[in-house]
């Protein structure tokens, strides 16, 4: 029988949805993601003080919600494998790691998305409330779910280093924060006193808040398109070589 690369990380990604929802760890996080989300939103972004129909204290969170909440999710993606010695049942299989990585990826991707879409009663109280540009927010929730995106991917990479998970989650946290700390002004001023301008722009054009900012105006830019997808790419090629590299051991 010819092998199906599509059938392979469908089946994949069908085992790692099984696995999400067999558990009560999945909708634990769930309901952490949504109470953390309306307390970010309509407290701590004085969401009804603001006067205004939109959604810019709701993603002005998700960086930093995702900062904590996606390396939690994925940081078992490969360290749990690895753990419980499945790893090598999994890479002996006829299926190429890159199909195992997409697999894997995909399911936890949809369940974050899941998530992001159970958010919907904020839209719904937005326009209740008045009149917003549902544009900017659908630019809003694509610019949320590239993000997502992004950590996951760099937390599969980090889960791929390492069997213990712990590691796995600081490894990612700390990669994560460099990704949305790098644009910050403080961390751009102190470059400046010893960087050239070109290697401080170099460093600001890393950051996630950068090309997200774009997303929460309601601008999809080819140039922020391209970062979260090449971020979410080179860690997925990372994963491979990782995993790759491990099958060669």
């Amino acid at each position: 029988m010819k092998h199906s690369p599509t059938a392979s990380i469908l089946a994949i990604a069908r085992r790692e949805t099984r696995s999400y929802f067999g558990s009560p760890v999945a909708y634990v996080f769930l309901v952490i993601f949504l109470l953390m989300t309306g307390f970010f939103t309509f407290t701590v972004g004085s969401f009804f003080e603001r006067g205004e129909a939109s959604l810019a204290s709701f993603f002005a969170w998700h960086p930093w919600l995702y900062l904590v909440l996606v390396p939690a999710i994925g940081m078992r993606l490969w360290s749990e494998e690895r753990r419980s010695g499945t790893i090598e049942l999994l890479l002996t299989l006829p299926v190429n790691p890159w199909e195992a990585i997409l697999g894997k990826f995909l399911a936890s991707w949809l369940f974050l998305g899941l998530g992001l879409a159970l958010t919907f009663p904020v839209v719904i109280t937005v326009n209740w409330l008045g009149d917003p540009d549902n544009g900017q927010v659908i630019a809003g929730y694509l610019g949320s779910l590239l993000l997502a995106g992004a950590y996951l991917a760099i937390t599969g990479m980090t889960s791929a280093m390492t069997r213990n998970q712990v590691v796995a989650f600081i490894l990612s946290v700390v990669l994560c924060l460099f990704l949305i700390l790098a644009g910050f002004n403080p961390v751009t001023d102190m470059l400046t006193r010893w960087a050239s301008p070109t290697v401080v722009e170099a460093v600001a054009a890393f950051s996630v808040m950068t090309h997200f900012d774009g997303f929460q105006k309601g601008v999809i830019d080819s140039r922020d398109l391209l970062f979260f997808l090449s971020v979410t790419g080179f860690a997925l090629f990372a994963t491979a070589i990782i995993l790759r590299n491990r099958r060669g051991g």
